[in-house]
Parts: structure tokens; C-alpha cells; sequence
């Protein structure tokens, strides 16, 4: 039987620049195929909040397409690097939940998020098509590109 999740303590998650602030812990939900999930802000070191990131813990096809990090970072504050500093924070969260790597997605036309993917040290896998039943191809998205950071020993 598998042991049961437990969400980790995260105050420790800074670069001196940045502070991932938490926000919300979801559980999972196998029924509905989703892993437990890490919600933060994004704050920058004098407590003005920049953006926000999620890490979702465990590994499933669902995640394949739609990464196990996601970020956003506010109209006024891209261009610094922000998420990509949040990615290499959550880089650290994830090894300690013995996650030996992450996926991080991004649309091909979006090449702020693939630079920021690289910055944060990741390796571009490959470019698939998304399928239909994902909420991305809904929104309109019909193919992803699929980034790796390996995170574990």
C-alpha cells in the first residue's frame, strides 16, 4: 500500500531575491486523476508580490502535457527572471518529495515561458499534439512543448 502524501514545511523556499509564499496545499484526487498540488506567490524581497507558481507532485500522462510547474508573473514585473527563479525554487521542493524529475509546459508560440524553461536550466524533450479531452487543447492550444529538469539523485 502507498504511504500517504504529506505536504512538506516550505518556509525555506528564497533566493535572497525572491520568496515562494504559500498560498493554498490542494490533495489530490485520484478519482478525478489529479496529484496533490502546492500553490505559492511570487514575492520579490521587499514583500511586493510579483506573480504566482504551483507545483504538482507526482508524476501522470495529464502532467506529461501540463507540467508539474506552472507560473505567471505580472505584466510590470517580466523581463527579470522571476519565474525562472520561482522553477529552481520549486526544483528544491520537488527533490525533497523524492521526485527524480519535473516537467514544465509551455506552448510553442509562447517563447517568454520556453526562455524561461531555459533559464531555469531545463532540457526541451520534444513538441507533441495535445489531446482533445486536456484543457489546454479546450482553450484552444493544439500542441505543447515539453521541458524536463531532472531534480533528484
Amino acid at each position: 500500500m502507498d504511504d500517504p502524501f504529506v505536504f512538506l514545511p516550505v518556509e525555506d523556499l528564497t533566493d535572497g531575491e525572491i520568496t515562494l509564499r504559500l498560498r493554498e496545499k490542494v490533495p489530490g484526487d485520484a478519482a478525478e486523476g489529479r496529484v496533490p498540488a502546492y500553490k505559492f506567490d511570487i514575492l520579490r524581497a521587499n514583500g511586493e508580490r510579483v506573480g504566482a507558481c504551483n507545483l504538482r507532485i507526482g508524476h501522470t500522462m495529464r502532467l506529461f502535457f501540463g507540467g508539474n510547474i506552472g507560473y505567471t508573473i505580472e505584466e510590470a514585473y517580466r523581463g527579470h527572471h522571476c519565474a525562472a527563479k520561482a522553477c529552481k525554487l520549486l526544483f528544491r521542493l520537488a527533490a525533497r518529495h523524492d521526485m527524480k524529475y519535473v516537467y514544465i509546459t509551455c506552448s510553442p508560440q509562447n517563447a517568454a515561458s520556453s526562455r524561461t524553461c531555459q533559464l531555469a536550466g531545463c532540457t526541451l524533450v520534444c513538441t507533441v499534439p495535445l489531446p482533445e479531452d486536456t484543457d489546454m487543447y479546450r482553450r484552444g492550444d493544439r500542441e505543447v512543448m515539453v521541458y524536463r529538469m531532472e531534480v533528484g539523485l
